[in-house]
Protein backbone atom coordinates (compact mmCIF):
# COMPACT_ATOMS: atom_id res chain seq x y z
CA UNK A 1 0.00 0.00 0.00
CA UNK A 2 1.21 3.53 -0.74
CA UNK A 3 2.84 5.04 2.38
CA UNK A 4 0.85 8.30 2.05
CA UNK A 5 -2.45 6.41 1.91
CA UNK A 6 -1.33 4.21 4.80
CA UNK A 7 -0.62 7.29 6.93
CA UNK A 8 -3.90 8.98 6.01
CA UNK A 9 -6.01 5.92 6.79
CA UNK A 10 -4.10 4.93 9.91
CA UNK A 11 -3.09 1.67 8.27
CA UNK A 12 0.67 2.31 8.55
CA UNK A 13 0.93 0.93 12.06
CA UNK A 14 -2.07 -1.34 11.67
CA UNK A 15 -0.37 -3.27 8.88
CA UNK A 16 2.25 -4.53 11.32
CA UNK A 17 -0.48 -5.32 13.82
CA UNK A 18 -2.54 -7.22 11.26
CA UNK A 19 0.47 -9.25 10.15
CA UNK A 20 1.48 -10.03 13.75
CA UNK A 21 -2.09 -10.99 14.66
CA UNK A 22 -2.34 -13.30 11.67
CA UNK A 23 1.00 -14.86 12.58
CA UNK A 24 -0.14 -15.34 16.19
CA UNK A 25 -3.36 -17.03 15.06
CA UNK A 26 -1.38 -19.33 12.77
CA UNK A 27 1.01 -20.22 15.61
CA UNK A 28 -1.93 -21.06 17.90
CA UNK A 29 -3.44 -23.23 15.20
CA UNK A 30 -0.13 -25.02 14.69
CA UNK A 31 0.15 -25.70 18.42
CA UNK A 32 -3.31 -27.24 18.48
CA UNK A 33 -2.63 -29.34 15.39
CA UNK A 34 0.71 -30.64 16.66
CA UNK A 35 -0.85 -31.51 20.03
CA UNK A 36 -3.64 -33.47 18.37
CA UNK A 37 -1.22 -35.23 16.01
CA UNK A 38 1.01 -36.11 18.96
CA UNK A 39 -1.86 -37.82 20.75
CA UNK A 40 -2.85 -39.75 17.62
CA UNK A 41 0.48 -41.26 16.60
CA UNK A 42 1.78 -44.59 17.80
CA UNK A 43 5.26 -44.27 16.31
CA UNK A 44 7.96 -43.26 18.82
CA UNK A 45 10.01 -41.68 16.03
CA UNK A 46 7.09 -39.56 14.85
CA UNK A 47 6.37 -38.52 18.44
CA UNK A 48 9.91 -37.18 18.78
CA UNK A 49 9.53 -35.10 15.62
CA UNK A 50 6.07 -33.83 16.60
CA UNK A 51 7.26 -32.86 20.09
CA UNK A 52 10.13 -30.90 18.58
CA UNK A 53 7.75 -29.10 16.22
CA UNK A 54 5.28 -28.47 19.04
CA UNK A 55 8.01 -26.94 21.19
CA UNK A 56 9.15 -24.77 18.28
CA UNK A 57 5.57 -23.59 17.73
CA UNK A 58 5.19 -22.74 21.42
CA UNK A 59 8.43 -20.74 21.38
CA UNK A 60 7.28 -18.94 18.22
CA UNK A 61 3.97 -18.11 19.89
CA UNK A 62 5.85 -16.65 22.85
CA UNK A 63 8.05 -14.48 20.62
CA UNK A 64 5.06 -13.15 18.67
CA UNK A 65 3.07 -12.50 21.86
CA UNK A 66 5.97 -10.61 23.43
CA UNK A 67 6.41 -8.54 20.26
CA UNK A 68 2.72 -7.68 20.15
CA UNK A 69 2.58 -6.77 23.84
CA UNK A 70 5.73 -4.63 23.58
CA UNK A 71 4.22 -2.71 20.65
CA UNK A 72 0.80 -2.27 22.25
CA UNK A 73 -0.98 -4.57 19.79
CA UNK A 74 -2.00 -7.18 22.35
CA UNK A 75 -3.19 -6.65 25.90
CA UNK A 76 -3.31 -10.18 27.27
CA UNK A 77 -3.76 -9.02 30.86
CA UNK A 78 -6.36 -6.33 30.22
CA UNK A 79 -9.37 -7.59 28.27
CA UNK A 80 -11.05 -4.17 28.28
CA UNK A 81 -8.06 -2.53 26.58
CA UNK A 82 -7.89 -5.40 24.10
CA UNK A 83 -11.59 -5.02 23.35
CA UNK A 84 -11.11 -1.29 22.69
CA UNK A 85 -8.22 -1.99 20.31
CA UNK A 86 -10.25 -4.67 18.52
CA UNK A 87 -13.18 -2.27 18.13
CA UNK A 88 -10.89 0.46 16.74
CA UNK A 89 -9.49 -1.98 14.19
CA UNK A 90 -13.00 -3.11 13.27
CA UNK A 91 -14.22 0.46 12.77
CA UNK A 92 -11.18 1.32 10.66
CA UNK A 93 -11.73 -1.75 8.50
CA UNK A 94 -15.41 -0.95 8.04
CA UNK A 95 -14.62 2.66 7.09
CA UNK A 96 -12.22 1.52 4.38
CA UNK A 97 -15.08 0.15 2.34
CA UNK A 98 -16.99 3.46 2.24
Amino acid sequence: MNSIIESLTGMDKMSDQVIATDFLIAAKSGIKNYAVALTETTSPEVRVVLRRHLNDAIRTHEVITNYMMKNGYYHAYNPQEQFEIDMKITKTALNLTT
